[in-house]
């Protein structure tokens, strides 16, 4: 059982420090703003991609400068095309959740929502690991 509990403890302990935690409210607040923005590209008529795709911008610029400023405390302006290579993932991966959500029923909307918290997990994963890493 005690290697069990240390399985578990270190996959679950990176996640209460404060940078993840700093992640969690900057993103909160990036996430609100993204999906407000692909709302209304879909209430002005969007296909779906499109709608993402058009929020993932926008979202791409307001996120690099909070999160490698707040979060990762990182003001190389460089990271930018690794941070849009990592984005290009997400939204990849967003999109194929999207799909697979509505393929199960649900509207674009709600599709749209639901899919956030995996892209944001494997958001803060990926941006550590390859973005922000330290030397």
């Amino acid at each position: 059982m005690a290697a069990s509990g240390s399985f578990w403890t270190r996959r679950i302990a990176p996640l209460l420090r404060p940078q993840f935690m700093r992640f969690l409210l900057v993103g909160a607040a990036n996430t609100g703003f993204n999906i407000l923005v692909y709302w209304a590209f879909l209430w002005i008529g969007l296909a779906v991609p499109l709608a993402s795709l058009a929020s993932l911008v926008v979202g791409i610029l307001i996120n690099f400068t909070t999160q490698s400023r707040f979060v990762f405390d990182n003001r190389n302006p460089w990271k930018l095309l690794p941070y849009f290579v990592v984005w290009g993932i997400l939204y990849a991966t967003n999109l194929g959740l999207i799909w697979l959500l509505m393929r199960c029923g649900l509207d674009a909307y709600l599709a749209g929502m639901l899919s956030t918290p995996a892209t944001v997990l494997l958001s803060y994963f990926l941006q550590k690991s390859f973005v922000f890493r330290r030397a």
